[in-house]
């Protein structure tokens, strides 16, 4: 998902990311390494929720695995939908997060498109731990205990503060002390102490991947953008569950190098780009492919978004590990309270560029989605600019109407086309 090229029947044809090749080969090697330490037992393997502390983790000598993208495979395959049912069987709700409903669904089905992905595999690494902090929401905690409870495995977590504004010495240090208190669990398991210089690097090395992830978020201010968020939700791999290692590292500089590129030669990822979107809240996972394709068709670019963002942390400091993390982790957009939000959205729509807004009301992702107490009216009316709330989910498309979306984004490009002729 790319910059298009010419196409005589006038469907969307993208020109893909080169760098894409580098990063399907290092995704590819996280799932195998984790899968033959988990069969053959020569590493301890921890879960770990996506915005967690991953890097202490690594430090105390785990591999990590992120489920969260395990969730957001199983929504981009399709496969989400007819699994969600099998965990509602068994109890939990199809209101609560479809990232869990649809990864237990695919545990008790025993069906995983890491298998189909990656063959050899037949899905998630067994655990010998689970990690979860509540920053992102409080289900995160009960997904883990289903596990924990499942395979009788210790869980530990961290509970974030929530609708935070200001944040204080007394945020931090709670938080802080709270990822020191899972050090000794974790040497427990792991059988070793956490090396303490391992953990300075390894935040080092997360601290360098997070600038250059921003630093590739960031060129999509150029005009015309050389890429799109919905190449973002592809490229930020790497971002999710590799940070703290070095080839997220070496892959980033790659990327942001040919994006760099394309900048220079003028390369569009969208062909005669007349709008520039932001795209608030959560992807729809199964329907990224057809949303950028009419984007495209419309002339359109969304080329920003709050999600893809989630993953840059420019608090990290490796001198000062447990606190800086503790203040990268709750600068957290999805816990900062409205008045942030709304000061943060301005300052996106600034940098740019934006002409409107469109807003993610994902059924069961309440926790990421920023329409419903007011946000796109009071943003419209502040800035003069069109918003525009779509109703769907993140993995399940029964909450998501493709007819009246697209008729609504259609309708949504003529207001947009109407206020620039103003």
């Amino acid at each position: 998902m790319g910059v298009r090229e010419v196409n005589t029947d006038k469907k969307p044809v993208f020109k893909k990311i080169q760098a894409t090749k580098q990063m399907k080969e290092i995704m590819e090697q996280h799932f195998r390494e984790m899968d033959e330490a988990a069969k053959t037992k020569s590493r301890k393997v921890a879960w770990c929720t996506s915005v967690g502390p991953a890097e202490i983790l690594r430090a105390a000598g785990f591999l990590v695995f992120f489920p969260e993208n395990h969730g957001a495979m199983l929504g981009a395959t399709r496969m989400a939908t007819d699994l969600i049912p099998t965990a509602n069987a068994i109890g939990y709700s199809p209101d609560i997060c479809s990232y869990l409903t649809a990864d237990i669904g695919s545990y008790i089905q025993g069906k995983s498109p890491i298998s189909k992905a990656y063959p050899g595999i037949d899905g998630p690494p067994r655990p010998d731990i689970l990690v979860f902090n509540t920053n992102q929401c409080r289900d995160v905690q009960d997904w883990f205990n289903y596990y924990g409870r499942e395979w009788n495995v210790p869980v530990v977590g961290v509970q974030t503060h929530r609708g935070i504004g200001t944040i204080t010495k007394a945020h931090i240090d709670s938080i802080s002390e709270q990822f020191k208190a899972l050090v000794p669990k974790l040497e427990e398991v792991s059988g070793k102490k956490l090396d303490y210089d391992e953990f300075k690097r390894v935040v080092g090395l997360s601290r360098d991947c997070t600038d250059l992830w921003q630093q590739v978020l960031q060129i999509a201010s150029s005009r015309p953008s050389p890429l799109t968020f919905f190449d973002g939700t592809i490229q930020m791999g790497p971002a999710v569950v590799m940070r703290g290692e070095q080839r997220a590292v070496d892959f980033y500089k790659v990327l942001l190098a040919e994006l760099k590129q394309r900048v220079e030669d003028g390369v569009a990822a969208v062909e005669n780009e007349k709008y520039r979107l932001y795209w608030e809240g959560m992807p729809i996972w199964g329907k990224l492919r057809d949303l950028s394709d009419q984007f495209a068709s419309l002339n359109t670019c969304v080329l920003a978004s709050t999600y893809c963002s989630s993953w840059v942390f420019p608090a990290l400091d490796p001198d000062d590990p447990f606190d800086s993390m503790a203040r990268a982790y709750i600068e957290l957009l999805i816990v900062r309270d409205e008045d942030y939000k709304e000061r943060y959205f301005e300052n996106e729509i600034d940098l740019y560029g934006i002409d409107g807004m469109i807003f993610h009301d994902a059924k069961t992702c309440p926790n990421n989605s920023n329409n419903r107490y007011g946000m796109p009216e009071r943003l419209s009316k502040k800035r003069y600019m069109p918003t525009l709330v779509i109703n769907g989910d993140l993995n399940d498309l029964r909450c998501y109407s493709e007819e009246q979306t697209r008729t609504n984004i259609e309708a949504f490009i003529e207001q947009l086309a109407e206020k620039k002729s103003e």
